[in-house]
């Protein structure tokens, strides 16, 4: 998996994916951007929830439950101290479907984060990464 970011002017880049998807992000305008586009932090949390709701639609859908909507609350709490990383992430969930089993809900989500969420994964786990810098 790749994406391509690329510097667009001030604090602002465009982010384009392998699967053809772009997107822009921005720094707000306190710390020198134009606001623009969400900040790369917020992407972060809007993919914990997008990577848990695919889980959950997915999960749900194998176990035959009537699901007709789905709402992620993501909130990320952050160290004071550079790189001031994430610390705390909530996830808080509104399901919807007459007929729901809590049992199985609680169960699809308990596999989502525990199991099947390669970003909330990712960022329990120690990723190795290395960089090379071409001047041209």
């Amino acid at each position: 998996m790749k994406v391509e970011v690329t510097w667009v002017e001030g604090m602002e880049f465009r982010s384009d994916s392998e699967s053809g998807h772009s997107w822009n992000m921005d720094a707000s305008v306190d710390v020198g951007g134009s606001d623009r586009g969400p900040r790369p932090t917020e992407l972060l949390l809007s993919a914990v929830g997008g990577c848990t709701g695919i889980d959950i639609v997915s999960i749900l859908k194998k176990m035959q439950q009537p699901l007709t909507g789905l709402s992620i609350t993501v909130s990320g709490e952050r160290a004071e101290e550079h790189p001031r990383r994430f610390t705390h992430i909530k996830l808080h969930y509104v399901v919807t479907g007459d007929g729901l089993s809590e049992e199985r809900v609680a169960r699809a989500v308990e596999l989502s984060v525990e199991k099947y969420c390669s970003v909330l994964s990712s960022l329990n786990a120690e990723v190795t990464y290395d960089f090379e810098v071409v001047q041209s």
